[in-house]
């Protein structure tokens, strides 16, 4: 079990880099959130099986669509978590 804190930088506000990270983070049975911040970069918190936390991960620097382009990511371990209930688009 993995739970990341991720920051991501790049054209990831305004090309449905949220919705898409919803839609994979539901495709693998994550649990967290993914919010957009004012500086205009994008916090994800993640937490899941060890590979499928690995494979989202890698989809997201990849680039969730074809819209975004991912120029940074920042991956902070965190302690498990027993309060997600499912994965939240904020």
């Amino acid at each position: 079990m993995l739970n990341y804190h991720i920051v991501v930088t790049g054209r990831v506000q305004g090309v449905g880099f949220r919705w898409s990270t919803h839609e994979l983070a539901l495709q693998y049975g994550l649990v967290g959130q993914v919010k957009n911040e004012w500086d205009g970069s994008v916090t994800i918190d993640v937490q899941g099986p060890t590979n499928a936390v690995k494979m989202f991960v890698k989809e997201i620097q990849a680039g969730p669509n074809p819209y975004a382009k991912v120029t940074g990511m920042q991956i902070e371990p965190r302690a498990i978590e027993s309060n997600w209930p499912d994965f939240k688009m904020r």
